[in-house]
């Protein structure tokens, strides 16, 4: 390949004439080619200039760098095989040589990895790039197999000190520790800023903010650790690329899930009830705890913690008890059909009236209601705040009877009458 470093010349008939330009503007390009490949490029550099070449140029590039490796590969089986049969005083040298010879190889073998990267990035030929892919494993499995465990520790403790083998890995694990836990700081950081935010939206629930605030924590997260990976030299795309072909197989296995998914967006959009509200939903009743996006969480008044699935809470009708600040105590009393109706009611007037938790408007409602089996029923129904309904329900159901006991109104309890009748026996004809 072509080497351009310098100013640009143009040539007429036997005369070259050289442009001048300003030292600052010249351009300086390094076409990448087998000698810098092998060592002089750092790793880092040979990623970023691979970046500007087509898919048939990093085909070639990546032949290239096989034959290179193909060729350490050799110079250190030759090594091996010559350590084996060495005399004791030339072993250590020798080992010298198979430890240098193996580090040149791994670097050959990521230097390929990252053209192979590029090139599949590229719509490479992926049975060509598997071939390469297969070729070094084979190679490295291979150098395992036949390396004596002696030779193998001395590789390990060199490879551990290398700074391009552990002391690398080292420091970027390091990194990727301390970038996560930053990334923690700054993702909660950032979900509290929304949740301050959004506590003055008035017309968002709490479902709808909640979800919110844990959506900014965790795309906050996962957009940084996608950052800190991608400067770290990790390619990203055969990620993509597997999440993306495995995404329809994993949209069959869960579709119950996503089910309940879209059901819990559904229900964080219209809002049928909020966090705090007693609802009866799915057969369940009891106050909403959480409602995440595949499941809610109630609370029944005998302190269960019920979960239900989201599609089975959308599919259903929903009766959202609290969500009003005023309901109807609707309440029954009977009273014996000897009774006096017209007191009867005067009682239960007074003792509504006299109820500080009754509310004036609207007005209570009492009336006679039913002229049942054993009873004169009347209907008593005042209104009251939401928090105060079973307070007032239970107040008056024992103000009432109290009131009837002390004015000698009776309630009954069912009963019924048999009459007998003697009729005389037939008289014989």
């Amino acid at each position: 390949m072509v080497v351009h470093n310098g100013p640009a010349t143009a040539q007429s008939g036997n005369e070259t004439v050289a442009e001048a330009e300003p030292a600052a503007a010249v351009a300086s390009f390094e076409v990448i080619g087998p000698a810098s490949l092998a060592a002089s490029v750092p790793l880092e550099v040979l990623e970023k200039r691979l970046t500007p070449l087509t898919r048939d140029e990093l085909a070639a590039e990546a032949a290239d760098v096989r034959g290179l490796a193909r060729d350490k590969v050799e110079e250190l089986v030759e090594a091996e095989i010559a350590l084996q049969s060495a005399a004791e005083d030339e072993t250590a040298a020798l080992k010298e040589d198979v430890n240098r010879l193996f580090a040149e190889r791994g670097e050959l073998f990521g230097r390929l990895g990252s053209v192979l990267d590029a090139w599949e990035g590229k719509g490479g030929d992926t049975d060509a790039i598997a071939e390469y892919r297969q070729y070094m494993s084979a190679v490295t499995t291979e150098g395992i197999k036949t390396t004596e465990a002696s030779t193998m520790l001395s590789i390990a403790r060199g490879w551990i000190t290398s700074p391009e083998g552990g002391v690398a890995l080292a420091l970027r694990g390091a990194g990727l520790v301390v970038a996560f836990f930053l990334l923690l700081v700054v993702a909660k950081f950032v979900s509290s800023l929304a949740a301050r935010g959004l506590t003055r939206v008035s017309s968002l629930s709490t479902l709808l903010k909640n979800f919110l605030t844990k959506t900014a924590f965790v795309g906050t997260l996962v957009l940084g650790l996608l950052v800190v990976l991608s400067m770290l030299g990790v390619n990203m795309g055969p990620v993509f690329a597997v999440v993306g072909g495995a995404s329809f197989i994993i949209a069959f296995a869960m579709q119950s899930t996503l089910s309940n998914f879209a059901a819990g967006l559904m229900i964080m959009i219209y809002r049928p009830f909020d966090v705090g509200n007693y609802v009866n939903v799915a057969g369940v009743a009891g106050t909403v705890k959480e409602v995440s996006l595949v499941s809610t969480t109630l609370a029944t008044p005998d302190n269960q913690v019920i979960t239900v699935p989201n599609g089975n809470v959308w599919g259903s009708i929903i009766t959202n008890v609290t969500v009003n600040e005023t309901r109807r105590v609707d309440l029954v009393f009977g009273i014996a059909y000897d009774d006096d109706a017209e007191k009867a009611i005067r009682i239960m007037e007074e003792v509504v009236k006299a109820h500080p938790l009754v509310l004036e408007d609207p007005a209570p409602v009492i009336r006679m209601h039913e002229l049942a089996d054993s009873s004169v029923n009347f209907i008593c129904r005042p209104w009251t705040k939401t928090g105060d309904y079973w307070a007032v329900y239970w107040d008056l159901t024992r103000q009432v009877k109290q009131r009837f006991d002390r004015d000698g109104i009776s309630i009954p309890f069912p009963q019924r009458d048999v009459h007998v009748y003697n009729h005389a026996p037939p008289q014989p004809a």
